[in-house]
């Protein structure tokens, strides 16, 4: 992987910046911190500045694991011409097939998963998120998980995260696809994709040279992004840039 922001490489962020671009975020790890309560996930003042900034400056767009009406309330005021939830499938045509598949599996889980210390699950409508952050044995609850998912009544998806395991429909979209319709819905030439996590990989596994400009959030090597960022504070600076970019006599 190489980073985004180092002077041999930022050139190509440039590149991007001065076409017909679409910048799109995940949320969680990426403009705003990992933290132990999900409920107090919050982006730091200085991201909120500069997100606002960039927002007025390019079409942008957030697709995240949560729910949409959650990111909404997260990134009020800010002029996001796009939020997608539930790993892209929010808003969406099958959202009252989703719905009604998650109403079966959901009891079903809660009914496996309820004697296990530290589990929760997390009921998104049309999708959950089972959370093993409090497990003193973490291996043993993540098999559990997928035990239990193996044998719903229904068949689903599984995408790991960190300390999750999110369930979703099959037949769901992912952020890949979400990428490439928003990018298509725009009617732009490429896209700027920034994420931090396996359902992340959706979007860096598409193999679009020249229209697609995956950054990850912290280098890893069994990443598909071909960029990084260093962590998650480092994507003030990221946006940073990407506002210079389009303001007057901005440079590389």
């Amino acid at each position: 992987m190489k980073r985004i922001l180092a002077k041999r490489h930022v050139d190509v962020l440039a590149q991007f910046a001065w076409s017909k671009v679409l910048l799109a975020f995940d949320f969680d790890g990426t403009l705003a911190p990992i933290v132990a309560d999900r409920d107090a996930a919050e982006m730091r003042d200085s991201t909120r500045t500069l997100l606002d900034k960039v927002a007025r400056l390019y079409p942008c767009a957030i697709i995240s694991g949560r729910g949409r009406a959650d990111v909404a309330d997260r990134t009020d005021g800010i002029p996001m011409r796009h939020i997608l939830g539930n790993h892209g499938m929010e808003p969406g045509a099958d959202l009252g097939a989703f719905a009604r598949e998650m109403s079966v599996v959901r009891p079903e889980i809660e009914h496996r998963l309820g004697t296990i210390p530290g589990v929760d699950v997390e009921d998104k409508r049309y999708s959950l998120a089972v959370h093993y952050r409090r497990s003193r044995q973490k291996r043993e609850a993540r098999r559990a998980i997928h035990e239990a998912v193996a044998s719903l009544s229904l068949p689903m998806r599984t995408i790991p995260g960190k300390l999750v395991v999110n369930v979703v429909p099959r037949a769901a979209a992912h952020k890949g696809d979400a990428v490439i319709a928003l990018r298509e819905r725009e009617g732009v030439d490429t896209a700027v994709y920034v994420g931090d996590d396996a359902t992340d990989e959706d979007v860096f596994e598409l193999d679009q040279p020249g229209r697609l400009l995956s950054i990850r959030v912290g280098a890893s090597n069994r990443s598909s992004a071909p960029y990084y960022i260093r962590d998650q504070r480092e994507i003030d600076s990221l946006l940073r840039r990407l506002a210079r970019f389009r303001e007057k006599g901005g440079r590389p």
